[in-house]
């Protein structure tokens, strides 16, 4: 098996074990094993999965890639990584689809920070980090993985509203009703209030240093247009 191969077919367990062991297997797994258990089988195959990706994602060859960016739309990336980043750390702060095994369904909060901007903040965080990285720079391995990823945190999003539809009922139509799924959407339609969307100086600013260490981590590189593209996180 050649390494792209080796890579696509990582790519594709990957994503295709964490969407059905985090949706359709889920609740037949974790009654028959037990949460703790079934906690511990999913990360136990999210962690091969990956390191097998990782491990295939260094074979390949990234030297002639298909396309690069030109040197405008990079600062313009490098922004958006930013507000990637503010969206990942914003979305641990008390996120209402984050599991809560054996809890009572209760009134989810009104939407604030992030959650005023996506209901989905960590997918969308690693959406944009898709996206950004599709255009900047097109090697095959760069394709693989990203598309993989994109894949993976779209169809992730729409699969936990309807899990999180099942499992709340009306409390997360509710929830669904007064957010948006597209960043910005609920606060141009006037769903929710601008004010609500100000993230809060902990996403703030460890977004900030999460996208200054990614940035000067990536920098040394040996060309002017590969310190740019991989100083983007």
């Amino acid at each position: 098996m050649n390494s792209i191969a080796c890579l696509a077919l990582a790519s594709a367990a990957f994503v295709g074990t964490h969407l059905l062991l985090s949706h359709p297997l889920r609740p037949g797994l974790a009654q028959k094993l037990g949460e703790r258990a079934f906690g511990g089988l999913y990360s136990l195959i999210a962690f091969l999965t990956l390191g097998l990706m990782i491990y295939c994602w260094r074979s390949v060859d990234d030297s002639v890639p298909y396309w690069i960016a030109p040197l405008w739309w990079w600062p313009i990336a490098s922004a958006i990584m930013l507000f990637a980043l503010i969206l990942l750390v914003g979305s641990l702060i008390k996120n209402p689809a984050f599991p809560h095994p054996g809890a009572k369904p209760k009134a989810i909060r009104p939407a604030t920070g992030v959650f005023a901007i996506t209901r989905h903040p960590m997918n969308w965080s690693f959406m944009l980090w898709a996206l950004v990285h599709l255009s900047l720079w097109g090697s095959p391995r760069n394709l693989i993985v990203a598309s993989a990823i994109l894949i993976l945190a779209l169809f992730g999003s729409v699969a936990q509203d309807r899990k999180k539809s099942e499992r709340y009922g009306e409390k997360w139509r509710e929830w669904q009703a007064r957010t948006s799924f597209m960043p910005f959407g609920a606060l141009f339609n006037g769903k929710v209030a601008w004010r609500a969307a100000r993230p809060g100086w902990i996403p703030l600013l460890a977004g900030l240093v999460l996208w200054l260490a990614i940035t000067w981590y990536h920098a040394p590189m040996a060309s002017p247009i590969g310190s740019l593209g991989h100083g983007i996180g």
